[in-house]
């Protein structure tokens, strides 16, 4: 009968785990749990010592363990199965009490943050949510995670790997160049769709672009002369003149301008052509520095480096680890304006037609501290960018760039309150990148995101004439060219139908099996 009892209580025990595990009680019947559970270690122990008073003529514990038994004797197959039966019980009970107590408290902060570039959830957000909200969360999630192929864990541990041995190398490339002429090396910044994780990309495919800040040498400087107007796209143009500084009297006892017979090498004769910094031959240089110092590496023993030849003007790098694990990383180069967070940059993939000496304006900085900022704003997590990443990918393939696509997201994320971010309103929100989009096709006008944008978040640095002049629009091609507007026209409506048909339908269809699913299983007997 104890036992029966003993049995029933172990029982009882599980549903009272079960049901703090899978449900978030209020307070007071949190309380009740508390008691219930308490009374129940009493019952317990209680029953343990009436099994032991009745059985101790027969196989009583503790008068066994202290009898002194004869040498080789060995306890019975019963008596042990027992004791274990009863040890193990306590010590299920206790480990259960210590893990419901440890994990209860931090149930609403145990997800992962998802980026170590910053994404991140606010978890003070989710203190206030009532079980209804937190249930549509979950219920979100599980369609995200089946319906989207997001390799978004994989992509996360690649960036790390890739900045953390990018920061090595160019540390090691710092202390090579240290009392040197050459240009100096700043710290990598982390850009593009790797590393603000939403890539249309396979995992394995992502190419994760890190830009490299350039400052002159001592006794040099830059000056940059823009090309053209705002109205070019990506951007103005412009070319990068490296011209010589007086060091009389400075640090370093060299002087360039004005004593020309000193013989070291020079910026001017190695890197320029007609005085104008060239990104193919400064491509070439740093190439050729990288190779040397990955071998000084500790990382050379885990990492297979090979420096590919297919970018020109970056310094496109493939690392395989000895597991067959393969990524590929793309150092760009880059000059700051000013203060800025926009850079003259050289472009990851750059037309065979320009000349070596051009150097695109690129916003990938301000874009990555825009997706950092937003992420620290957004209650639900990065729901935005698996968003993003839906979009890209649907429209993976078509004459709508990724960066166009980026384009319209940010519009539509800087106008639409925080608080829509959630999981439960993607399909709303791809909606209106949608509606976004078609307006833009429609008027032939996509504006750049930086330009005339009174709500651009004041963390972003952006040159003075930025928000006063007139952006740039993406779309101009399509003012010049009615066959490639017709185009886009008919690509947009067969992605308009594909969303209306497959995608949508494909997605509230599963929502509504998780729904009942869930709401099924968290039904209680009598509801």
């Amino acid at each position: 009968m104890a036992a029966t009892k003993l049995l029933a209580l172990l029982l009882q025990g599980l549903i009272l785990f079960s049901v703090k595990v899978h449900e978030k009680p209020d307070e007071a019947a949190w309380k009740r749990m508390e008691e219930r559970e308490k009374e129940m270690k009493q019952e317990m122990t209680h029953l343990m010592e009436e099994m032991e008073r009745r059985s101790r003529p027969q196989w009583s514990l503790v008068p066994m363990i202290q009898q002194q038994r004869p040498q080789g004797q060995i306890i019975t197959a019963w008596e042990a199965v027992l004791f274990a039966a009863i040890a193990g019980v306590l010590l299920l009970l206790f480990c259960l009490c210590w893990w419901l107590r440890k994990r209860c408290p931090e149930a609403d902060s145990a997800r992962t943050k998802e980026d170590v570039l910053a994404i991140s959830m606010d978890e003070e957000n989710e203190e206030g949510r009532a079980l209804e909200g937190l249930e549509e969360e979950k219920l979100s999630d599980m369609i995200f995670d089946r319906s989207i192929k997001w390799p978004v864990q994989k992509i996360i541990s690649r960036r790390l790997v890739v900045k953390g041995l990018v920061d090595k190398l160019l540390h090691n490339l710092r202390m090579h160049l240290s009392n040197s002429f050459w240009p100096e090396l700043q710290n990598a910044i982390g850009v593009g769709s790797g590393f603000e994780g939403w890539s249309p990309d396979e995992a394995d495919r992502v190419i994760y672009h890190l830009l490299l800040p350039l400052k002159p040498p001592i006794g040099h400087r830059f000056h940059l002369e823009p090309l053209g107007s705002r109205q070019q796209i990506p951007g103005r143009d412009c070319r990068i003149r490296v011209e010589l500084e007086c060091t009389c009297g400075g640090l370093k006892a060299l002087c360039f301008l004005h004593r020309p017979e000193n013989q070291m090498p020079k910026v001017l004769d190695i890197l320029c052509t007609n005085s104008y910094l060239d990104v193919a031959k400064l491509a070439r240089w740093f190439k050729g520095l990288v190779k040397k110092a990955w071998v000084t590496l500790l990382e050379s023993r885990h990492y297979e480096m090979k420096v590919l030849p297919d970018s020109q003007t970056s310094c496109l790098m493939q690392l395989k680890s000895h597991s067959g694990d393969t990524f590929m990383l793309d150092i760009l180069f880059g000059v700051q304006q000013g203060a800025s967070d926009i850079f003259f940059s050289s472009p990851p993939r750059a037309d065979s037609n320009t000349p070596s000496t051009i150097w695109a304006e690129s916003y990938l900085v301000a874009e990555r501290k825009f997706f950092i900022q937003i992420a620290e704003e957004v209650p639900y997590g990065s729901y935005h960018l698996k968003c993003l990443h839906l979009c890209t990918t649907i429209m993976k393939g078509t004459v709508f760039t990724p960066d166009m696509i980026k384009t319209v997201f940010m519009h539509v994320l800087n106008t639409t309150p925080v608080s829509g971010w959630r999981g439960g309103d993607c399909l709303m929100r791809m909606a209106d990148v949608m509606r976004y989009l078609h307006y833009a096709l429609e008027e032939k006008q996509l504006d750049s995101f930086f330009f005339g944008n009174a709500n651009v978040p004041e963390e972003i640095i952006l040159p003075p004439d930025f928000r006063r002049s007139k952006p740039p629009n993406l779309f101009a091609h399509l003012v010049q060219d009615q066959a490639a507007y017709t185009e886009a026209l008919r690509q947009f409506e067969e992605i308009e139908e594909e969303l209306l048909e497959r995608v949508i339908p494909g997605i509230l269809k599963e929502e509504a099996c998780m729904e009942l699913c869930l709401r099924s299983c968290m039904s209680a007997p009598g509801d």
